[in-house]
């Protein structure tokens, strides 16, 4: 009986002490975006971008590297996914080139998890390959500029959309610039015809 009496009372107090120890610990600071935001648009590059390993490491973050360089894919509905849905209107473009790629007026919430849109804005900026990391053929996005993974597009889901594709691309890898005062606000623009 001493024991168990014992072992709750260690368990209580180790207990009390983590909420101690927790409500003593300094809070973290305002969290940094993780989709950058810029107040102006970056210049546009002038053609192909090429870094070594070591070069796209020291420009991106580990969590940009991985996606862009690796094929990486960021957590479905994470915080990424939240600061995607309150951008208003704007541009967003490559975070490993600057490479304007989509904009607000063809984003969408899908709901599935990650930025959507239903059309890249350049579709010169943006290629396509073929990936069978899953097993079964899908649609890989790339930058065409800086050959960075974006993510993949799907077709024939059923949205009503003006294309019925579904660009759904890791927020991560994407740099924001919101309109300015003389751009048009969102969904201002004339919509895009339906494709047949």
């Amino acid at each position: 009986m001493k024991r168990i009496v014992l072992l709750s009372s260690s368990l209580c107090l180790a207990g009390f002490s983590a909420i101690l120890f927790a409500s003593t610990e300094e809070k973290p600071e305002k969290q940094k975006p993780v989709i950058e935001v810029a107040t102006s648009a970056p210049e546009q590059p002038t053609g192909p971008v090429e870094r070594t390993d070591e070069e796209w490491k020291k420009i991106l973050t580990p969590e940009q590297y991985r996606i862009l360089r690796e094929a990486g894919t960021e957590r479905a509905n994470g915080r990424v996914y939240e600061e995607f849905k309150k951008h208003g209107g704007g541009t967003y473009y490559c975070a490993g080139c600057n490479a304007e790629l989509f904009t607000s007026n063809e984003k969408f919430d899908s709901k599935c998890g990650w930025p959507s849109f239903y059309d890249p804005a350049k579709a010169k900026n943006v290629k396509y390959s073929t990936d069978f990391h899953l097993g079964y053929a899908r649609t890989e996005v790339l930058c065409k500029v800086c050959n960075g993974h974006l993510g993949h597009v799907f077709e024939g889901e059923g949205f009503d959309t003006p294309t019925d594709k579904r660009y759904c691309i890791n927020g991560t890898v994407l740099k924001f610039v919101p309109h300015g005062e003389s751009d048009p606000e969102p969904g201002k623009a004339e919509a895009p015809a339906k494709t047949e």
